[in-house]
């Protein structure tokens, strides 16, 4: 009996001393226990307390103590770490190119690791984090990125009467210690892939938004964009009475100086618009200027590679690499510049016929039963598409300007100096170019030796220098009002990467003062009775047999040579409009010359039909359907399913376990 009452007096010790373990520690209340007579305490949270900072893409901060959790939630420097937003800060130079840092990364670091002082967190400024994002926010556009959500200034920081701390006030003390430069352009002078051209296209256009967009005129073989970057100071609208020009580089992937000039160009117009530049202004202001860097970005991609090959010491068959045919054609291996409607033959067997002329040729039917490519699909609708008026291609391995024809009128095709009605025309706009220059015109051309030494101060009829059918400036001539030249850039078409610098030095006045050309000739309005402009009304001048077509509203423009002139401007349903004029040698911008047409009856032989058997009509654009695919194609791969992820994107969803998507800007 003592035994048992001994246990059982052990048993309530032990159980006494259990419930002493169990009231003492920190357990969780459940609303029932006070119910049932059993109290708890709820645990007391434990202080934080000041540390010092020991991230290292964080220890340049103007402060040197932070505490955790942090303003986002991570509750030590460990867990910190790991997170895709300080993965974000590490690489955001490398990302943005140097550009918006440090400020971006110290903005960062001010919400991963905020300021403490006296155990207490001290929040960044709101209105810091504004001006950061007002002045950065193009840099995550032009990769396509989204600015961070760990940046939103609005749920992250606090105004300056919550007591907030400028998180760049160290940064801003070393500025003010230095000697503030005088703003300028600056340009890294290297070579970029496809995604890099794109990245700095998008990112030039998000810098100067108010001036500058980026649209995709279709896709290659390989489905990269055909991006054009596009400055105007209204962007994405034609205005009336203001002109159109584009330059297009890259047609055969392995000629690259053009691809890099029209890259460096379009950072220069943005660039220099910002600083106040009154001539890029004024250009900008009054010109529609398109910009195509690459129109054979899969032929680039294959004659970059090989030259990288060439340039490793590793490589064994370095010596077998041919910069005049690898990489030339495109990923079906079509030269793009034989790829065009041949309609320069068309001409040559219609143009004895009086009534002919040599403008808005409707494409043959049989052209859409052969092979073409999809960015020669992509240009043709795209010059079908603006009302451009003057046109410069850029390609490598000789050092002139080349006009229309390009295709000899000799039986045989071998070289012959052929012209088009506008003879003149061309050798004014190709030595615009050539002259402003600074080697180009000095001397006879062909001095790379490659077709022979028979060009004359810098510029060439292209069928004297060699002749070929399906040109692309050809096919702007007798298909669009566009004026098109090929401008030669030198005899390496990929030149050492420390020789771009001076190839952009030779042709930045030149690049400039060809813009500036389409605002020669005339420019005018044809419009009704009541005002309404005209659209496809004709202005033909007596001598040339190329007419040029009226613009949606009526607007057209019309490249001339200096002297007197006699103009028509005609309709269907309208009665003819003729005036003489006169354009003095010096005269800068194009004159004014309207018409007012007045309505009259339709006869027979006022209506001039220059339809030509078995063409069709000018409407008439891959009228079978042949190349849809290519329209389908792109649209498959713009949706949500197939959208492609930018370049960056890997790198951050491999580097965490879950994907952080508000990365990307959808």
């Amino acid at each position: 009996m003592e035994y048992f009452i001994r246990r059982k007096m052990k048993t309530i010790v032990f159980l006494n001393a259990l419930a002493t373990v169990v009231w003492c520690a920190p357990s969780l209340c459940d609303p029932e226990d006070e119910f049932l007579g059993i109290f708890c305490k709820e645990p007391e949270p434990e202080q934080p307390k000041c540390m010092d900072i020991m991230m290292n893409y964080c220890d340049d901060m103007s402060y040197t103590h932070t505490v955790f959790p942090n303003i986002l939630g991570h509750r030590t420097r460990e867990e910190a770490e790991l997170g895709p937003e300080y993965l974000l800060v590490s690489v955001v130079h490398n990302l943005l190119n140097g550009e918006c840092t440090p400020d971006i990364r110290m903005l960062g670091c001010s919400v991963l690791v905020p300021r403490c002082e006296k155990e207490k967190v001290l929040k960044p400024c709101r209105s810091t984090c504004e001006a950061v994002r007002k002045n950065c926010y193009h840099a995550f556009e032009g990769i396509e990125m989204a600015w961070p959500y760990f940046l939103d200034c609005d749920r992250f920081f606090v105004s300056d009467q919550e007591g907030c701390y400028d998180p760049l006030e160290g940064l801003r003390a070393k500025q003010e210690g230095n000697t503030p430069e005088k703003p300028h352009t600056v340009i890294q002078f290297s070579y970029q892939s496809n995604a890099q051209m794109n990245s700095i296209l998008k990112k030039t256009a998000a810098r100067c938004s108010e001036i500058a967009m980026t649209y995709s005129i279709g896709r290659s073989v390989e489905g990269k964009d055909l991006l054009v970057i596009e400055f105007s100071n209204n962007p994405g609208v034609h205005e009336l009475l203001e002109p159109e020009m584009k330059y297009i580089g890259n047609m055969h992937g392995n000629e690259v100086l053009g691809r890099q000039l029209l890259i460096y160009l379009a950072q220069y117009l943005c660039s220099e618009y910002l600083l106040g530049n009154r001539r890029i202004q004024t250009l900008i202001n009054t010109t529609r200027i398109h910009i195509l860097p690459s129109i054979n970005p899969d032929g680039y991609e294959l004659a970059a590679a090989e030259v990288q090959d060439t340039i490793d010491p590793e490589n064994e068959e370095a010596q077998n690499y041919n910069s005049w045919t690898l990489g030339r054609g495109n990923a079906q291996n079509i030269d793009l510049n034989r790829n065009f409607p041949d309609l320069t033959t068309i001409v040559y067997s219609r143009r004895r016929h009086r009534r002919f002329r040599s403008n808005h040729i409707p494409i043959p039917d049989a052209y859409w039963f052969g092979k073409v490519a999809p960015e020669t699909y992509a240009v043709m609708k795209w010059i079908r598409s603006f009302p451009f008026v003057l046109s410069a291609n850029f390609h490598g391995g000789e050092l002139l300007v080349s006009y229309p024809y390009d295709l000899s009128k000799h039986p045989l095709e071998q070289k012959m100096f052929s012209p088009t009605p506008d003879e003149q025309v061309f050798k004014q706009i190709a030595r615009t170019y050539a002259d402003a220059h600074a080697t180009m015109s000095e001397g006879n051309s062909g001095w790379c030796e490659n077709f022979g030494s028979i060009g004359q101060d810098g510029i060439i009829n292209g069928a004297r220098w060699y002749s070929f059918a399906g040109g692309m400036q050809d096919f702007n001539y007798l298909h669009t009002n566009c004026f098109e030249v090929t401008v030669e850039l030198g005899c390496d078409k990929f030149p050492a990467e420390e020789e771009l610098y001076t190839g952009w030095k030779d042709n930045k006045e030149a690049l400039l003062t060809f813009m500036e050309s389409v605002h020669r000739g005339i420019k005018g309005i044809v419009k009704d009775a009541d005002g309404n402009g005209i659209k496809g009304a004709r202005i033909s001048v007596r001598g040339i047999r190329h007419d040029i077509t009226t613009a949606e509203n009526g607007d057209y423009w019309r490249l001339l040579t200096a002297g007197i002139h006699i103009l028509t401007a005609s309709a269907p349903g309208y009665t003819r409009a003729m005036k003489k004029i006169h354009l003095p040698a010096r005269m800068q911008k194009a004159g004014r010359v309207d018409f007012i047409l007045q309505k009259a009856v339709v006869e027979p032989d006022m209506e001039e039909d220059y339809r030509i058997p078995s063409m069709g009509t000018y409407e008439d654009f891959d009228p079978y359907n042949q190349f849809e695919r290519y329209t389908i194609s792109e649209q498959n791969q713009n949706g949500e399913e197939g959208q492609e992820k930018p370049w960056w994107w890997s790198y951050f969803s491999h580097a965490h376990g879950s994907a952080p998507t508000w990365l990307l800007r959808n």
